[in-house]
């Protein structure tokens, strides 16, 4: 990279802060819990709107991983999704009523919180619907995994997004409070995957699966992104760009090896498809805050009045991390 196009790099990453400092404003601490964490604990961060129901499976997952704290904004909710959170003895809260979209999708909010509160962490910037699966989660903590990365000089930790999605109507089996979604949603696309890189931040750029399929087959090269970095030692120089697709210092985003080698990868196990899908949908669509004038939220819609099935014969059940080892979706590296 050209000293030139390192400057500009650096001169963007003091405006994403600088952005995110003004940001803080539109922030209202509800409950901050934040002296009670502690020198090594592992943090998450996370925004929402009217996710109440999901909310109890999502803190008990990953607790039993070994997160210590959360730091969610509430984007306003109407679902008591708020109250919930202000209850929970490790969550620190605020509420924004700000729009979501004027706050580059959230992004600029949990800049500041993870500014404030994550340097010397690693954290995990994650939405409520994803689900972090890593080389030997069914039998070693979250933290060793950190620990592993900490020993290697690793900063980043990249995980593709994978969407699931039950056998049939999407509509057919009811989602309920606590419930584990993957007893519904346990089906995925093992290919179709497209993979390009960004000459730019360097950060990988993925896009395919069921949704690229389904919603966006005359032009999957508008499906959503599925690349993703989401678990990040934290430093106060540290600033996320677009979601959790990509982020400064570019460095941070090499979480691939150009050359003939393998890095250690996880799985964003993706819960979106539930019978909860078609009224979040609908919700969305009119408070028009999301990416592209809400391009995806309009693709959803148009396919929503046919009651989708996005299951097909190509289809795999998930069964665990190896599986997606092998089909080549995440790796564990040199992590014996």
């Amino acid at each position: 990279m050209s000293a030139l196009r390192s400057y500009r790099l650096r001169i963007q990453r003091k405006r994403w802060l600088a952005r995110a400092f003004r940001k803080r404003r539109e922030m209202i601490s509800v409950v901050d819990r934040s002296k009670e964490v502690k020198r090594n604990d592992i943090l998450i961060f996370s925004t929402l709107r009217n996710e109440l129901i999901r909310l109890p499976y999502f803190l008990k997952y990953y607790r039993d991983m070994g997160v210590d704290h959360f730091f969610f904004v509430d984007n306003d909710s109407t679902d008591g999704s708020r109250e919930f959170l202000a209850g929970q003895p490790d969550v620190s809260l605020w509420t924004a009523e700000a729009g979501y979209k004027r706050a580059r999708f959230g992004v600029d909010w949990l800049n500041w919180l993870q500014f404030r509160h994550a340097p010397g962490h690693w954290a995990l910037t994650v939405d409520v619907d994803e689900f972090l699966v890593y080389p030997f989660c069914d039998t070693r903590s979250l933290h060793a995994l950190t620990d592993w990365l900490d020993a290697s000089s690793i900063r980043s930790f990249g995980a593709m997004l994978l969407d699931m999605y039950p056998k049939g109507s999407i509509n057919k089996q009811p989602y309920t409070a606590g419930q584990d979604p993957f007893e519904i949603a346990s089906w995925f696309d093992s290919g179709n995957y497209m993979i390009s890189k960004n000459r730019l931040y360097g950060n990988l750029w993925i896009q395919g699966g069921p949704r690229a399929r389904r919603f966006f087959p005359d032009n999957p090269e508008r499906a959503p992104a599925l690349n993703k970095i989401p678990l990040v030692k934290w430093d106060r120089s540290y600033a996320y760009v677009s979601s959790t697709h990509s982020i400064l210092p570019r460095g941070l985003n090499l979480i691939y090896d150009e050359w003939g080698g393998e890095k250690a990868s996880g799985c964003l196990m993706h819960a979106k498809f539930l019978s909860t899908f078609a009224g979040k949908a609908s919700e969305e669509l009119l408070r028009k805050q999301h990416y592209a004038n809400s391009h995806e939220y309009k693709a959803y819609q148009a396919q929503l009045e046919d009651d989708p099935d996005l299951w097909c014969k190509w289809s795999e059940k998930y069964i665990n991390w190896r599986q997606l080892e092998i089909l080549g979706l995440m790796s564990k590296g040199n992590w014996a």
